[in-house]
């Protein structure tokens, strides 16, 4: 989806380690942060930027610090941060966005392994012109890319299905 977005024009912000995750591929600016509070303040910073496009961030220290070395205090304390700081991004973003929050994979920090596990992530999607209230069900990454390239009007060849028509006010509002 990334590389569509780039073929018809629209920017990809990469920020946290999204440029490594995709190899610089379907990135046009790459911010590189090593924390979650780096990638909020840079996140922020980039929605207070008169720009249009993509902002992807990555909140590595969820996988990275707590996930993969079980400290699930860290974790708990790391959503709450993020919970605190969620309101300063809901606030910058402008009538036509849509924000989306979700996760790569499972990385239960309460499991007996240091692997990835396999629970389902979060999906959860905001902006004044999405419906309140809505179940997404069970959805696949690849349905979250075909939702993003619909409410974007890209035509893209990609793998799942579009909920864009679920979730919209109306389809012609962005």
């Amino acid at each position: 989806m990334l590389d569509y977005a780039v073929e018809n024009g629209i920017s990809v912000f990469g920020i946290g380690k999204i440029a490594d995750i995709f190899a610089g591929q379907g990135i046009t600016e790459e911010l590189h942060c090593t924390s979650n509070s780096e990638t909020i303040d840079c996140t922020l910073n980039k929605l207070r930027e008169e720009s249009k496009g993509i902002i992807f961030s990555n909140l590595v220290d969820f996988d990275m610090l707590w996930g993969h070395r079980n400290d699930f205090r860290a974790y708990g304390e790391g959503l709450e941060y993020v919970d605190r700081r969620l309101p300063e991004i809901l606030n910058l973003l402008k009538d036509d966005d849509v924000f989306f929050i979700s996760a790569d994979h499972g990385c239960d920090p309460t499991t007996p392994s240091t692997d990835h596990s396999r629970e389902y992530v979060p999906l959860l999607v905001y902006g004044e012109k999405i419906k309140g209230g809505v179940n997404l069900g069970v959805r696949k990454m690849s349905d979250v890319g075909k939702t993003i390239a619909e409410v974007l009007s890209i035509k893209a060849q990609i793998e799942g299905t579009s909920f864009a028509q679920e979730i919209l006010t109306s389809p012609s509002n962005l």
